[in-house]
């Protein structure tokens, strides 16, 4: 190492790094370079250069560095991308003395351009011969990994720049969920669904049951929400003659936050006129399987802990397992579930089932508590739960058979519900009561609008609707919705 070298960061306390990065800030603008450089052309980005290398080709390439080998008159470095890195040879007589001196003020995470030559070292590593430098950006922090700021497990969701910065396995997530999103479209594309924007400020927050984000129009002088979903206004557009749409974009809900819940997460809804639930089930078994097929190498999903040992299978091979809620009711509460009282099940919740339940809770969410706790929360492999009771889903058609039900399937993989899908109710007059029960003595809540556009005939139709994050965090093996979710939401930090 040269004399005029620095003394190692590693051997620095946070403290005098920052203050050894500003000195090195202004000794480049005493240099008369710009720390924060502007415009800077490049050939080729660092990852795609090194996978695609050739000897003896002009290239201008630019990247952070983020690894620097000091040899004395020679540095290596490593410049980097979200795709990849290629090592650059810096030479103190290649380069010349000024532009030697300015690269001397450089440290690790710094955005730097070069212009060089192509070749192959001795070891036979593909590498750039810097020829000329661009300091592009003065990063006056260390990266994460020379002070372990990420071992704060806040850190990776609070500072996501430093998670992306230093943990590959975040990058390749990332990547991987904007690829799964745009296959998404691109599948229903083919299948001649058209993708629409709906409102995300309503003045009647509808299409689910849920809690909304409450705001104020003020030069319409009233109260809005921020959607909790779409669906109300996706079947205007089935009214309006369009046949196939989706809407893939952000839901608010202003509940609680959990390992599977955010405030702010993202939806796929989509409606067929002439289908039903059946058909939209068909749809996602096999939007999901081409999904894993792509991109997890197969329909055979491993979960693994931070050692790499695998802590679950999920099979998703079709074709997946089809059953009516009653049944599998009976299956975990046994056959005679459905002929006790109210009373009767109650107690055997508290007793022989040991499922927590609460006095204000109805008869028929009694039940759907055993579901949860007995069935939903121990399916891993994929479960479409057909025959819901109708209290569960006020927006769907009911079975001609039995009136008590609705035409649904609930898709529960994992342990998590991943996707409802209906076979839509559009009977206006039926609609209308559905939703005047859901909102008991506050009637505002009923969507007038939406029950006057029924009433122009809306064509029967199926319905979907995809948890992105739950679906992302499934196939990739993720064991939090904030580890795919590039900013989740988290209570603010105190001081």
């Amino acid at each position: 190492m040269s004399d005029d070298a620095p003394q190692p960061e590693e051997e620095q306390d946070l403290s005098s790094l920052l203050q050894f990065r500003r000195q090195k800030l202004e000794k480049l603008r005493e240099l008369g370079v710009n720390p924060f450089g502007g415009k800077f052309e490049t050939t080729h980005a660092p990852g795609a250069l090194r996978e695609n290398f050739a000897e003896e080709l002009p290239v201008k390439v630019a990247g952070r560095i983020t690894a620097l080998r000091d040899m004395g008159n020679t540095n290596f470095i490593d410049l980097s991308d979200l795709h990849g890195r290629i090592q650059v040879f810096v030479n103190k007589k290649q380069l010349g003395p000024e532009a030697w001196e300015i690269f001397k003020q450089l440290d690790i995470g710094d955005w730097l351009g070069v212009e060089g030559e192509t070749f192959v070292t001795r070891t036979g590593e593909p590498s750039v011969k810097a020829q000329q430098i661009t300091v592009l950006s003065k990063s006056l922090r260390p990266m994460p990994d020379k002070w372990h700021g990420l071992q704060d497990p806040q850190i990776k969701y609070r500072q996501r720049y430093l998670d992306l910065i230093a943990n590959e396995r975040s990058r390749e997530l990332f990547r991987l969920r904007s690829a799964m999103i745009a296959e998404i479209r691109r599948f229903l594309g083919e299948r001649e669904f058209l993708e629409v924007e709906t409102p995300m400020l309503q003045d009647v927050p509808g299409g689910a049951a849920a809690r909304p984000f409450e705001t104020r129009h003020n030069a319409l002088g009233m109260d809005m929400y921020l959607r909790i979903a779409p669906e109300l206004y996706l079947k205007r557009l089935l009214v309006g003659g369009f046949p196939k749409v989706f809407e893939l974009n952000r839901n608010f809900r202003n509940e609680g936050i959990s390992r599977r819940h955010n405030p702010e997460f993202t939806m796929l809804e989509a409606y067929w006129a002439y289908a039903d639930f059946e058909q939209m089930a068909n749809l996602v078994e096999e939007m999901v399987c081409h999904l894993a097929e792509k991109y997890c190498g197969g329909t055979t999903i491993e979960h693994q802990n931070d050692e790499g040992e695998v802590t679950r299978t999920i099979n998703l091979a079709r074709p997946w397992k089809r059953a009516p809620y009653h049944d599998l009711i009976k299956g975990v509460a046994g056959d005679d579930w459905f002929d006790l009282t109210p009373e009767q099940r109650r107690a055997k919740c508290d007793g022989e089932l040991g499922v927590e339940i609460s006095d204000d809770m109805e008869d028929y969410e009694v039940t759907q508590q055993v579901f949860e706790k007995l069935v939903e929360e121990k399916s891993i492999d994929p479960l479409f739960v057909t025959r819901v009771p109708k209290e569960l889903v006020p927006l769907a058609k009911q079975n001609p058979e039995d009136d008590s039900i609705v035409d649904v399937y609930e898709l529960v993989i994992n342990g998590v519900e991943i996707s409802p899908g209906y076979s839509e109710l559009n009977d206006p007059d039926i609609q209308r009561e559905r939703l005047e029960h859901q909102a008991g003595e506050e009637t505002q809540k009923v969507d007038e609008d939406f029950l006057l556009a029924l009433e122009y005939g809306m064509p029967p139709a199926g319905g979907i609707g995809v948890g992105i994050d739950r679906l992302i965090m499934m196939l990739t093996g993720a064991e939090s919705i904030r580890d795919v979710v590039l900013f989740p939401q988290l209570k603010r930090r105190e001081g």
